[in-house]
């Protein structure tokens, strides 16, 4: 069993939900990630999506396309990502890390390389934005081959037949795209959220996490009520750009955010 599915089923058995904050690796500079990977683990968090930083993030809104810029100001490749997850795990091995982004960087490397890199450094999952499953049968089984899970994203406009597609194929975890549009997005229904996870838990048998919008502990124990992990990523690099010339306040920050979200969603 992956470490994605032993931290959610450990959650579930508690009948409380996972805490998964989004980073952009490199940002605001190298030295900064792994203190944070660390500090949010401490806040609470269960599952870290650490992202790949990209040169054209085309389904990022402007905070996170600003936090590539950063991290890619300081040359952040995806080498440097591994060797940020295989210090993390020095200390760290129960914590689940999923590695988001976006195909090239992937490609570039050679699936076969990436894979084995990604498990020997500690990765257990990768959502690649722009790998739909219908184009990732051949990656996919070098995926599982290595029991690297592929999580893959659910928009409110998924058909039922893609939906099924995506159970069939994805591991670990469902990302449920709660909003419409690129990441930042504001006006998140819950209600409406609720409905489109009844519709997608019919074909999906893994968790399923929901993203967008979630700005404060009000909203993330809104969706903690619905959904099985609560993923937050705007509201994160918000207060780390806010703060690049100062790691330890943006640290100190993000870990108030993360606590305020903590106690909402276990209260």
């Amino acid at each position: 069993m992956s470490r994605i599915s032993t931290v959610l089923n450990a959650l579930k058995e508690q009948n409380r939900q996972a805490l998964i904050p989004y980073i952009t690796a490199g940002d605001p500079n190298k030295e900064a990630t792994v203190p944070m990977m660390h500090a949010l683990v401490d806040a609470g968090c269960d599952i870290i999506e650490l992202g790949v930083p990209f040169s054209d993030p085309m389904a990022d809104g402007p905070t996170i396309q600003l936090a590539c810029e950063r991290a890619l100001a300081h040359n952040t490749s995806l080498t440097d990502v591994l060797a940020m997850v295989t210090e993390f795990r020095e200390t760290n091995a129960d914590t689940a890390v999923v590695l988001m982004g976006y195909l090239n960087p992937v490609e570039a490397m050679g699936y076969q390389t990436f894979v084995d890199r990604a498990v020997a450094a500690g990765v257990d999952g990768v959502l690649l934005v722009d790998l739909p499953p219908e184009e990732a049968t051949e990656v996919e089984g070098i995926f599982k081959a290595r029991q690297l899970d592929m999580v893959y994203l659910i928009a409110p406009t998924t058909s039922d037949e893609r939906i099924e597609k995506i159970g069939q194929s994805g591991s670990g975890y469902v990302y449920y795209v709660s909003l419409k549009g690129v990441t930042g997005s504001k006006a998140l229904d819950v209600d409406d959220v609720a409905r489109n996870l009844e519709r997608i838990r019919k074909h999906v048998s893994v968790p399923v996490g929901v993203g967008f919008g979630i700005t404060n502990g009000e909203t993330a124990a809104q969706v903690a009520s619905v959904a099985d992990g609560v993923i937050v990523g705007s509201a994160i690099v918000n207060r780390i750009a806010a703060n690049a010339d100062n790691p330890q306040q943006a640290q100190a920050e993000v870990t108030a955010l993360m606590r305020d979200m903590r106690a909402a969603m276990d209260q």
